[in-house]
């Protein structure tokens, strides 16, 4: 899994260099002209920035005004899983290693971020070693160190405190009993898995070989945090900032305000600009309402992973004026819901099974805005963009779109349930989408029998409060979860193993969850441990034969998301690791 070294980032000078020759026809003017006078910039086109940037600038000032339904599930590094929110970390923080920020194939290139460049493998790949940049600081001025990249590091272990993020670390690192410094206060230095044996040079010890750790090293968790700074589970009100901006205000659920950090040096950060003055969140927003402020100019940019919401796509679509600053792509996210075998009668795969006849995902497919702008109706949990996918339709999928209720029925007498049962949906209060998702299993289940009753939850909790706590989910009913996944990186195991394998299952705060199948667990290691990338891809695609004949995730939709850019944006494309727009670059003069 390993990818091929390279030298440190590209520049991000050079990124918004590449941002001037790409102009071309995508770019829209800023005062969102469809006309060609002499004064005014040519017409943008739909899905202009997909491949190219648009409207690039490298101009300072302003204020980037930004806007998300509910809210973030943690700004702390160390606590924070959805794409969205990694991709806004890196206004104010600044992992080992990073994604290139420019448009294409190219932004799914791993380079030096912290670091010089990528880590140095030894020990058949269980020991990584990176050499951090000279120079850099925290927003107070203190030279960070490579203890402070350990520091960051062994919190992110504590899923008590910090229980969002993922456990790549947890299950990776060579950990012995050590379980973090808030348990283990004052045995940071004594713990081996991570060493710094100079206060430039951080070296991970890996409990079995892992040739894709420069994956690991783009987390957000190892980003620094000092020691003397950290406040547990309160360090997410005011993150210590090593990048561009920093915290001046955070209203927990209502704003967050970023403004120029000012111990952030350029000469230390090939991949980042500091154009804006400021950066604005408004967070809880309704998100239709949110949608018009969007494409009525009143924000820049809306912070989410889908784009608009249903009831926008309607006007984006059919409005050629308004299409115009679109852009659709085919992303690495596939929208599926769990059946929690923890719950009555779906502990029986066969009633397991029956639901995934039943589901009529045609009508899912249009709560996601449909095949235009929402995604394909998905055959199987793997997106057709990873590595090693291959074409398998195990439930008739392309014969059967809107189900086969005859199969279903015969699962149903398989189980001992043949006139169906009743169980809950859950699904996140923010996401139109995942409402009528919820909705419309309602709906195609029923004709069967089985009864759903439909429960929201609110989005910045739903993983560490609700679906993602077992206990609360078995205790409540809730035998389906309304869900969906991106890939962490573009490869099967940054796509599968947090969300299929039942090791990285805890208490609370999962994404995993309600796949537990011994025999998934095995091609994870396997594939894990695999150096030949052709017999790796078909171990992958193994996983997703056996994850769909376990019947735990009922996948619907692989995912297009609809993104709107304002006239006025500047230096806008969608990321193809993020799979939406790039905030690093995002400037509004």
């Amino acid at each position: 899994m390993k990818m091929r070294s390279t030298a440190s980032a590209v520049a991000m000078t050079a990124a918004l260099a590449l941002v001037v020759s790409a102009c071309g026809g995508g770019g829209g003017g800023s005062k969102g002209s469809t006309g060609g006078g002499k004064d005014e910039a040519p017409a943008s086109q739909y899905n202009a920035a997909v491949t190219q940037v648009v409207n690039p600038s490298t101009k300072t000032g302003g204020t980037l005004r930004m806007g998300m339904p509910g809210d973030f599930d943690s700004v702390d590094p160390g606590d924070m899983y959805y794409g969205y929110g990694w991709n806004f970390a890196r206004l104010y923080t600044r992992a080992l290693t990073m994604f290139k920020p420019v448009p294409g194939k190219e932004g799914l290139e791993l380079v030096g971020d912290l670091a010089e460049g990528l880590g140095t493998p030894s020990d058949g790949g269980k020991t990584w070693t990176y050499k951090l940049r000279e120079g850099v600081k925290f927003e107070d001025g203190t030279p960070v160190t490579s203890k402070d990249v350990k520091y960051a590091v062994a919190r992110s272990l504590d899923k008590d405190i910090l229980p969002s993020g993922p456990t790549y670390f947890n299950d990776w690192l060579d950990l012995g009993d050590y379980t973090g410094p808030y348990k283990m206060k004052g045995k940071l230095d004594d713990w081996k898995g991570v060493e710094t044996p100079d206060d430039r040079t951080v070296v991970f010890h890996l409990k079995k070989p892992y040739g894709g750790f420069d994956y690991f090293a783009m987390l957000p968790q190892t980003a620094p945090v000092p020691e003397a700074k950290d406040t547990g589970s309160k360090y997410k009100e005011h993150p210590v900032s090593t990048g561009p901006y920093m915290f001046k205000a955070h209203e927990l659920t209502k704003r967050i305000e970023l403004v120029k950090n000012p111990n952030w040096d350029p000469a230390t950060d090939p991949n980042r600009k500091q154009l804006n003055d400021s950066v604005e969140v408004l967070l809880g927003q309704n998100e239709d309402d949110l949608d018009q402020r969007l494409l009525s100019g009143k924000i820049d940019i809306k912070v989410n992973s889908t784009g608009v919401g249903a009831n926008a796509r309607k006007t984006v679509l059919t409005d050629p004026k308004v299409k115009q600053y679109a852009d659709s792509a085919l992303i690495d996210r596939t929208w599926f819901t769990n059946i929690n075998g923890d719950v009555p009668p779906l502990d029986n795969i066969h009633c397991r099974k029956a639901v995934m006849y039943a589901a009529d995902r045609s009508a899912i497919q249009g709560a996601y805005g449909g095949p235009d702008a929402g995604g394909d109706i998905a055959l199987s949990l793997m997106p057709p963009k990873m590595t090693g996918y291959q074409k398998i339709d195990p439930y008739g999928v392309e014969a059967n779109p809107t189900g086969d209720l005859a199969k279903a029925k015969e699962e149903l007498a398989a189980c001992g349930q043949p006139n169906g049962f009743s169980t809950t949906i859950s699904f996140r209060n923010e996401r139109a989408a995942e409402k009528q998702t919820a909705e419309a299993l309602q709906q195609s289940l029923a004709r069967v029998g089985i009864k759903l009753e439909v429960k929201g939850y609110p989005q910045g909790d739903y993983f560490r409060l609700y679906a993602g706590k077992p206990d609360f989910a078995k205790k409540n009913n809730l035998g389906l979860m309304v869900y969906g996944w991106g890939a962490d990186y573009p490869e099967g195991f940054g796509f599968f193993q947090q969300i299929v394998d039942s090791r990285v299952i805890r208490p609370s705060g999962n994404t995993n969850l309600t796949v537990k199948d011994p025999k998934i667990d095995a091609l994870i290691d396997q594939a894990a441990a695999e150096t030949d990338a052709t017999k790796r891809s078909q171990i992958w695609a193994e996983v997703d034969k056996q994850v769909m004949d376990s019947a735990f995730i009922l996948p619907y939709v692989w995912a297009h998301g609809l993104f709107y850019r304002p006239p006025h944006l500047k230096n806008v494309f969608v990321s193809q690791n993020w799979g939406m727009y790039e905030y690093l670059t995002l400037s509004t003069q």
